[in-house]
């Protein structure tokens, strides 16, 4: 059963698993599972994609119950009224906070505009080596996306050389299969932790929390990290 964080007549929201694809794609065949079949099986009724998650990322995903309300979510995740905040673990330590302007070429090679904004929660240093390095260090990043391009915070954050870490391809090799070959990790450590907007039928604020899952709470703990709060 998907976790079901929220529910009324018009709209549902689930805590995604990593590793769901929110539904069928020509490029993951392998896939049998899908968020959007698995929702509409668990309530019995019809539901309608609004937004999307990586197959990798975990956390809130929203779909909406009635065809109408399904284009008025997307015009509000489009036009950048929908709050978005994720919770990622990354190579090295960061900067406190930081803006990524940096325009993402889309497949056809338009560049659009991208805005992530990011602050450090914490960082670690675990006595494994690394390269040159005696010891490997991380940071648990609080991210904010203001614009919604296809894997704009993969990108943004692999552009400032601090790759999500089980992110591929956007992410380190060596970091990926470390984490594999050690600690037998097969997920990408990004976590879609919140959404805020305005209810398109009641006009009432809606905020939607999804908390940390099992595999990333693992890593959490082995590298010192507290479970952040989801506000």
């Amino acid at each position: 059963m998907l976790e079901v964080l929220y529910r009324d007549q018009h709209l549902v929201a689930i805590n995604k698993p990593h590793g769901l694809l929110v539904h069928r794609s020509s490029i993951a065949r392998d896939a049998e599972e899908f968020a959007l079949q698995m929702v509409r099986d668990q309530l019995m009724q019809h539901v309608f994609p609004v937004h999307r998650l990586d197959r990798k990322t975990g956390g809130v995903l929203l779909f909406a119950l009635e065809e109408e309300i399904s284009p008025q979510l997307q015009k509000l995740f489009a036009s950048g009224a929908i709050d978005k905040t994720y919770h990622a673990i990354v190579r090295g330590y960061t900067e406190d906070q930081g803006e990524i302007d940096y325009p993402l070429r889309k497949d056809n090679g338009k560049l659009q505009d991208a805005f992530t904004a990011y602050r450090t929660l914490q960082r670690a240093e675990i006595a494994v080596p690394s390269g040159k390095h005696t010891s490997s260090r991380y940071s648990l990043v609080e991210i904010i996306p203001k614009t919604g391009r296809m894997h704009q915070i993969r990108k943004h954050m692999a552009h400032i050389f601090h790759p999500i870490i089980g992110d591929r391809p956007h992410g380190c090799n060596k970091q990926n299969r470390m984490f594999k070959e050690r600690w037998q990790m097969e997920t990408m450590l990004l976590h879609a932790s919140r959404l805020s907007f305005m209810h398109p039928v009641s006009n009432q604020k809606i905020c939607l929390r999804a908390n940390i899952q099992q595999e990333y709470s693992r890593m959490l703990h082995m590298m010192g990290f507290s479970l952040p709060v989801i506000v």
